[in-house]
């Protein structure tokens, strides 16, 4: 059975916000009377911290840890919204406010509360951890070395997510915990360098496994990985050989294996796959929200046209639906919906295109001529909350793990680097590795002629888009701004625009500008 990492002892007051990062810990028990109380709650503390990935607040989908909307606002939810929608693959109908300025590319300002949102949640996170860290270097408790460590991973990603989106921010630590006046920004590079040396630091200090939903070894080095993959774009410096470093020892020491079925995980039940690295945890009953996997499952169904109860869900949300510049893709290129339902590719499947019973025409367009019209694009069903080959009973919030991390990303990376001559790549290994992904998926091998740069980029597409990687990706390939590539509905166009080069960042938010005049506004906006 899996552990549910929604620790609910509140020892610290979880409080803060862009405007208040000085705050101290603030104890309801001292912690000898806390520990008295409960010797587990460290770790209930750890796990909390954990869910801020994935969770609202405390009591439920309605709380919320910050001042923003519970359901728009969780850490997860911007991700997929500020990786994937303002990106190539996928749309959204909604138009929430500033929503259809992400989904078209267009129009970005610092008051749009998607980007506020994300921020919101780094910031809340990172104060949360330099709280425990402050508390486990003042007291002696088991397995303090590795709840501490785990802490320094987790506000090592929230700052990751920080150096990719804004580029900057503040830094705060357990060293300036309490102090009164705003902190002064940290560049790009001060933020890059810091999470670093700490990912480094603990790296030899984490063990080889942990608990389901828990960093280990491997989870550091895959973030490590990042990191150095996406340094020329964070400080204009080449570190793929340390990004090989790493994503191999994913590879070859984690013990990782790619699970026998693609859809294993992205399935209820995923927490069995042997390919996830890092999951963030989702449960129907226990850990409810609007911004896990709730939102991508619902998002992508309907209830007028489909069997919820197919993909285990209790609600259709009508929303998301991908484009021709995700499942165009597949077996070569595709450019018609009967070409797809023939590719042989299981992921060209994922696509829900339906069929009128009267007529035998499509329910869903191939051309997204309109992106707030329900009917153009094809949804995604690659995410669903029903187990694997299993009938499940429908819930209204998923159950389903969202896998941060997994091998397949890993084994792309390595191809890539292996491409950018990362010094001990090899290129027939990563010809293996893309072949293994491929053929798991009944798609075509490929040879060492057809492997580059360009076929990785579109690789990825197939594999991981809904996974909150597309839009660093774009950018690392520099396809994301100007005209070299162009998406349907990129900079507001049907066909797709050149957009600025300075989109290549999101605006800090004008909260946050307001609450630290230390902060200035990114260039462009």
């Amino acid at each position: 059975m899996r552990k549910i990492l929604t620790g609910v002892i509140f020892a610290l007051a979880l409080t803060s916000c862009v405007g208040d990062l000085d705050t101290e810990p603030k104890v309801q028990l001292t912690i000898e009377e806390l520990l008295a109380d409960d010797p587990d709650a460290i770790q209930g503390i750890v796990s909390r911290l954990y869910a801020s990935f994935a969770l609202s607040g405390p009591e439920g989908p309605g709380s919320s840890d910050i001042d923003d909307d519970p359901g728009e606002s969780p850490f997860l939810r911007g991700i997929i919204n500020l990786q994937d929608f303002t990106a190539d693959g996928m749309k959204n109908r909604w138009g929430d406010d500033g929503l259809d300025q992400l989904t078209t590319t267009s129009s970005w300002n610092s008051n749009n509360k998607f980007f506020r949102y994300l921020y919101n949640r780094a910031y809340f996170t990172i104060p949360q951890c330099n709280n425990l860290i402050q508390i486990l270097n003042s007291v002696d408790v088991e397995n303090e070395e590795l709840a501490r460590s785990e802490a320094r991973f987790l506000r090592a990603l929230a700052y990751y997510y920080l150096i990719d989106a804004f580029g900057k921010g503040v830094l705060a630590t357990e060293d300036n915990l309490g102090e009164s006046n705003p902190l002064p920004e940290a560049t790009r590079i001060q933020l890059f360098e810091y999470v670093e040396t700490e990912l480094l630091e603990i790296e030899p200090l984490m063990p080889e496994t942990n608990d389901y939903g828990r960093a280990n070894k491997y989870v550091v080095d895959m973030l490590l990985a990042k990191l150095y993959l996406n340094a020329e774009i964070y400080i204009n410096e080449n570190r793929y050989d340390d990004a090989f470093t790493y994503v191999n020892k994913v590879i070859t020491e984690g013990g990782y294996q790619l699970a026998d079925n693609f859809l294993e995980n992205f399935s209820g039940d995923n927490d069995t796959s042997p390919e996830i690295i890092f999951p963030l945890i989702a449960d129907p009953v226990k850990s409810q929200s609007y911004g896990n996997t709730t939102y991508i499952v619902n998002g992508n169904l309907s209830s007028e046209t489909m069997t919820l109860s197919d993909y285990g869900a209790a609600e259709g949300w009508q929303g998301h639906r991908a484009t021709k510049a995700w499942y165009g893709l597949f077996c070569g290129g595709v450019d018609n919906s009967a070409e797809l339902r023939n590719c042989n590719d299981d992921r060209a499947k994922l696509f829900w295109i339906g069929t009128d019973e009267e007529t035998g025409d499509d329910l869903h367009n191939f051309e997204m001529e309109d992106y707030r019209e329900w009917t153009d694009g094809y949804p995604s069903i690659k995410f669903r909350n029903n187990d694997f080959g299993v009938a499940s009973n429908p819930t209204s919030f998923s159950g389903t793990d969202f896998p941060l991390y997994r091998l397949a990303d890993a084994y792309l990376m390595y191809a890539e680097l292996a491409l950018r001559n990362a010094s001990g790549a090899n290129l027939q290994t990563a010809l293996g590795y893309v072949n293994d992904v491929r053929t798991r998926s009944n798609a075509s091998t490929v040879t060492i002629n057809e492997l580059d740069l360009d076929f990785i980029l579109d690789e990825r597409a197939r594999e991981l888009n809904l996974e909150g990687h597309r839009r660093t990706d774009l950018i690392r390939f520099n396809k994301f701004t100007g005209s070299s590539y162009v998406w349907p509905w990129k900079g507001n166009s049907s066909t797709g625009v050149s957009i600025p080069a300075h989109y290549k960042l999101f605006p800090i938010p004008q909260q946050a500008l307001g609450a630290n005049p230390n902060l200035t506004q990114n260039p462009g906006y």
